[in-house]
């Protein structure tokens, strides 16, 4: 399996969010260094990890606290 590996902005135009986002708020919070994102030759350089990426971003649903409500809804508690 190959891997793809993504620039800041180039990730942005995947999920939709600003590279400025990216940066400031994901990295390092939900985005983890050696997990979902390298720096390459050792600098200052970011590259992300598409498919570690997309893989958290499609079971994140699955792992959240939720009740099921009566009417068929759910809340997230």
């Amino acid at each position: 399996m190959s891997t793809t590996y993504l620039t800041t902005d180039e990730l942005s135009m995947r999920i939709k969010y600003d590279s400025r986002t990216i940066r400031e708020r994901l990295k390092d919070s939900v985005l983890l260094e050696g997990v979902h994102y390298i720096r390459p030759f050792g600098g200052r350089k970011i590259l992300f990890i598409w498919e570690r990426i997309e893989e958290d971003m499609g079971c994140a649903n699955t792992h959240a606290f939720s009740i099921p409500m009566a009417n068929g809804g759910v809340c997230h508690g």
